[in-house]
């Protein structure tokens, strides 16, 4: 699945006889947009003025429980233990029993009085920053195919992640640090297909992140010469340039000898970028990196700041203590308080540490999972995956704050007003940061390629 080489522009006329004139304007096209396979993360215009200039995206593998945490329903308690009232779809698991209603109580916060559960007491403290999205609705209920549409738009087969298409159509500020960092502590179960690039140039993937301590493996320089590795660089680029002459050019040479470049330039900035240690000790305390139950979410949290600060345009967290850290098939009254606990505060810190140094305006902050949990009980103390409606919430980046999209039946199983697809989610947040998601394109194998497929349509009651 390579991306199929292609001549420079120069080449290009010089074969088909064009004139001087003609390789003329090729010689300065070239010079004002630099190449994508030579300088993959060059930043590129956008289709429209952006309202958001980055994004980070917290993701909850495993699908939260949105009628325990953002989308109360008091008929659901009425109602507890009762059968469903009316038929579930045919697109089923397992066989669910009776209503369950939350264990856990809602009430109204900030100026907006948008309910919130007790169980996410900081984040609440923010609402009148969220928009809550409370008719998400997906395609998949197996946690494969609903992860990769939350994270690439597609459910069955590979395509190029979020991350993915945002670098390669506007590049990153820092060109020193990958456009697109992943910090998923442990596996996630459908791994990296959910960052990966697919069809793009692989300088368009994921960076990994799993040790906080040592993010990025192999970047230290063991002769502590910067020198001499510039010289080899530069020796290096020379050959490839030989080899490059008087062929068609390869944009997979290219794309490798820019990795060699980054990599080069990380050396010097992101020991640095990735050194949650400089932050002071009023700011660790703010996302809770001194507590068993924040810390590590709050590592994550806090380097996303750290991150996109510095001009990284795309950072994804995984909460991903273990695999699926969200999917509560039982023990949902005791695991479900745990994982709020754990990303609650440093949540929270996030939003008001962005909001302090001004970068909440044009930082577009994404909170979900792939789907929610079914409103019956799977057992006596779980629920079932469920895409046929839940809740997702945004910030920043020209989102409007205070404010609730959508909403489920009376007992939160189906979508029924203001429905928002995942496709639609995507095109929102592509408009956001200034492109047509029916425009940004790739060509591959034929046909013109997009994040949103032949659907999606922006939301645009929640844009500000």
């Amino acid at each position: 699945m390579t991306h199929q080489p292609t001549l420079s522009r120069r080449d290009l006329l010089a074969r088909t006889g064009c004139g001087f004139g003609l390789l003329a304007l090729a010689d300065m096209l070239a010079a004002s947009e630099p190449d994508r396979a030579a300088q993959p993360y060059a930043i590129r215009a956008p289709h429209h003025s952006p309202k958001a200039k980055r994004i980070i995206f917290l993701y909850m593998p495993g699908g939260p429980s949105h009628v325990d945490l953002f989308d109360p329903k008091p008929r659901l308690a009425a109602e507890n233990g009762q059968p469903l009232p009316f038929e579930k779809p045919k697109l089923e698991r397992t066989k669910t029993g009776n209503l369950l209603a939350s264990p856990w109580k809602f009430s109204k916060q900030g100026e907006s009085g948008i309910e919130v559960s007790e169980l996410f007491p900081h984040t609440a403290a923010h609402i009148d920053d969220l928009c809550v999205i409370r008719s998400m609705v997906a395609d998949n209920i197996n946690h494969t195919g609903a992860a990769l549409q939350m994270c690439t738009g597609e459910q069955a087969f590979s395509r190029p992640s979020l991350g993915s298409w945002l670098t390669y159509g506007l590049g990153t500020e820092n060109q020193n640090l990958p456009g697109f960092v992943v910090v998923s502590p442990a596996a996630v179960f459908q791994g990296a297909q959910l960052w990966a690039s697919s069809f793009l140039p692989s300088a368009y993937q994921g960076t990994l992140v799993r040790d906080l301590k040592n993010p990025i493996a192999n970047l230290g320089d063991p002769s502590d010469n910067p020198q001499r590795q510039r010289g080899k660089l530069d020796a290096l680029a020379r050959l490839n340039e030989l080899h490059k002459r008087d062929r068609v050019i390869d944009s997979q040479l290219d794309a490798r000898i820019a990795s060699f470049e980054l990599a080069f330039r990380m050396q010097r900035e992101a020991p640095e970028a990735f050194d949650i240690s400089r932050e002071s000790e009023a700011t660790q305390k703010l996302y809770g990196t001194d507590q068993p139950a924040t810390e590590l979410f709050g590592k994550q949290c806090l380097l996303a700041r750290r991150l996109v600060e510095r001009g990284v345009r795309f950072v994804q967290l995984f909460d991903a203590p273990q695999n699926n850290a969200w999917d509560h098939h039982g023990g949902l009254r005791e695991n479900l308080p745990k994982r709020c606990q754990a990303v609650d505060q440093p949540i929270a810190a996030l939003l008001t540490d962005l909001k302090s140094r001004g970068l909440l305006d044009d930082t577009l902050v994404l909170w979900g999972g792939e789907f929610g949990r079914t409103p019956t009980a799977e057992g006596t103390n779980g629920r079932e995956h469920h895409p046929f409606g839940f809740t997702m919430w945004l910030a920043g980046g020209g989102i409007r704050g205070g404010m609730v999209h959508g909403a489920t039946d009376e007992y939160g199983w189906h979508s029924v007003q203001d429905k928002v697809h995942v496709h639609d989610l995507h095109a929102t947040i592509l408009h956001q940061m200034g492109f047509d998601h029916e425009r940004l394109t790739y060509r591959h194998g034929g046909r013109d390629y997009r994040l949103t497929d032949v659907h999606g349509q922006v939301v645009k009651e929640i844009l500000s």
